[in-house]
């Protein structure tokens, strides 16, 4: 007997309550679409999503994280698959929404284990995909079916794909209304509202236009869900850039995203019109224009665009440096010009750096310290906190309400951001119109199960755990090697070396100690001779003229030292006892 879900379900503000979540399918044998996240629902970042008809899967993006605070030493974080490669066969489609690396960046990665799909995606989306494809060794060929505004393909006997433009900081964004048998799902990607200098909604015919589809559940970006206003319009932001690069005496430099090429685009305008010459520092954003120019999205006179080994050729104030590395990666462009690293261009006094970018979150502590080396070295820093430098491309929550109170969607979705963000898209959406118990927040690698006119969240779930990239290895790291790591960055490491006679097992030299993070050998002398002391009772109460059983030694070690290091000194380092027999 199907189980009705009552609105008890959900809380105040229209938030499902997962301790009365549906412990079966809602469905028995009846028609219903299965809609999974794998990622970015709990994170800014790792956007991917399945919907699931019968035997039948289309997946929406494939993207990647940054690391954080929590994942010392790893390079990307990205969606976990296992579900999709133990269903490969009945994989359809890929649909791409735009070229970012958080909605493109798992694929070199992934697209292998999951069949191999045909990828719809815009001409830009294809040819950043396929760029990022050529850097991996063990490449696949990829299968494009390239989409433009407008159009509609046929992905299975079940699912229909129909593409619109979205307003977004890189060309060829596109949303996806997917038809299924029990509606129309609308993903609009990440999007924003342009606005004219006075402030008014400029293009909204496109969400006009999909209103009439009439559209069965939205999922609806909420990066910007909690900003309250409207986007700043593009207009101002060429504006404000304009003023300040009239103002600069000097050099100019530039740091913004290498896929942000709409305002990349607005920069090299401004420079040629104030008779400045553009060099591109970053080696992403260099192949990023060549792309864009290639397919007709940036279009410059010659001798705009100069190569970093002309620089020298011209006067300071007649040069405007665009560069990666806004967000304080250590390996990127502006980092290394900072420290000194870049074989081309070192900072001078006088230098006007602009941060043309928004903060990702948890990039805050490496942006300031970016701002504080190049304060130390006489730079002129301009900043969105400041004056409007940066339009983002996810829209606020005057942006959200305006679009949804067009489209009127049956069920809303908040997809993309932390819970927070996530949790205030449904206020969004609610003020808009949509009834609290029709808004549905979810958590990555939970179903929903969702039908002409109900849905609900089921006890079932989907793998949807990190998966860790760091350097040629992608899974390999895992949650002990994490825990080994923020260990060793918190209390250090002691490494104590034992030599024993391999037939009587007695000590043959005091223990050699190695102290790494943990405390500073010079200044404890009566720590480690008591360490030394500790180690030689140990194998004293050993049997006599018996060879040392090691991992059982080891194993002392680690426990009676870790405990004696912990009484004197509060702290619990990693203890890594060696035993070289001779």
């Amino acid at each position: 007997m199907r189980k009705k879900i009552e609105s008890e379900e959900f809380g105040e503000r229209g938030v499902f309550d997962y301790s009365k979540r549906q412990k079966k399918s809602l469905t028995g044998k009846s028609e219903s679409v299965r809609f999974v996240p794998l990622g970015g629902l709990e994170e800014v970042g790792r956007n991917m999503m399945f919907f699931e008809y019968q035997d039948e899967i289309v997946i929406i993006d494939a993207g990647l994280q940054f690391p954080e605070d929590e994942t010392p030493g790893i390079d990307f974080i990205i969606p976990n698959v296992s579900y999709l490669e133990e269903n490969k066969e009945r994989v359809k489609a890929l649909i791409i929404t735009h070229a970012h690396l958080d909605h493109i960046g798992a694929i070199p990665y992934i697209i292998h284990k999951i069949g191999n799909p045909t990828i719809y995606a815009t001409n830009l989306s294809k040819e950043l995909i396929i760029k990022r494809q050529e850097e991996f060794p063990a490449k696949v060929k990829l299968n494009f079916q390239i989409v433009k505004e407008g159009d509609s393909f046929k992905i299975s006997d079940n699912f229909e794909a129909k593409f619109f433009g979205v307003p977004h900081t890189v060309p060829d964004s596109v949303a996806v209304i997917l038809k299924t048998p029990i509606g129309n799902m609308c993903n609009l990607g990440d999007f924003r509202v342009n606005y004219d200098k006075k402030g008014n909604p400029i293009g909204l015919d496109n969400f006009e236009r999909v209103a009439k589809e009439s559209i069965h559940s939205l999922f609806m970006d909420s990066t910007n869900a909690e900003r309250p206003g409207k986007t700043v319009s593009d207009e101002i932001v060429e504006q404000n850039l304009e003023k300040i690069f009239k103002e600069a005496q000097g050099r100019i430099i530039v740091g913004t995203f290498a896929s942000l090429l709409d305002r990349i685009y607005k920069v090299i305008q401004i420079a040629d019109r104030l008779g400045r010459k553009v060099a591109v520092s970053g080696r992403s954003m260099q192949e990023n224009i060549r792309i864009a120019q290639g397919l007709g999205y940036i279009k410059t006179r010659k001798g705009v665009l100069i190569g970093l080994d002309e620089i020298h050729k011209y006067r300071d104030d007649k040069l405007l440096i665009l560069s990666t590395g806004a967000q304080g990666e250590p390996n990127a462009s502006l980092m290394k010009i900072i420290n000194g690293e870049h074989r081309q261009i070192r900072i001078k006094p006088g230098d006007m750096v602009i941060f043309s970018s928004s903060i990702i979150p948890g990039n805050e502590r490496s942006v300031q310290t970016l701002k504080d080396n190049l304060a130390r070295q006489g730079a002129i820093i301009h900043h969105s906190m400041l004056m409007d430098l940066h339009a983002s491309g996810h829209g606020f929550q005057e942006d959200i309400k305006t679009v949804v109170r067009i489209l009127k969607p049956k069920y809303f979705f908040p997809i993309h951001g932390y819970y927070f963000m996530r949790y205030s898209n449904i206020n969004n959406a609610i003020e808009a119109g949509v009834r609290k118990e029709n808004c549905i927040i979810m958590d990555n690698g939970q179903v929903a199960e969702i039908q002409k006119t109900k849905l609900g969240i089921l006890s079932e779930t989907v793998p949807a755990y990190y998966v860790m990239v760091d350097g040629l290895g992608v899974g390999d790291v895992g949650e002990v090697v994490l825990r080994d790591r923020k260990m060793l960055s918190q209390e250090g490491m002691l490494v104590i070396i034992t030599t024993l006679d391999k037939q009587s097992g007695r000590i043959l030299k005091n223990p050699d100690i190695i102290s790494r993070g943990f405390i500073y050998l010079k200044e404890n002398k009566e720590i480690l001779d008591e360490v030394r002391r500790r180690i030689r009772g140990m194998l004293g109460r050993m049997p006599v003229d018996q060879p040392v059983d090691s991992d059982y030694f080891r194993g002392m070690v680690r426990d009676q030292i870790g405990q004696f290091l912990f009484t004197k000194t509060k702290r619990r380092p990693m203890i890594l006892p060696v035993i070289i027999e001779v």
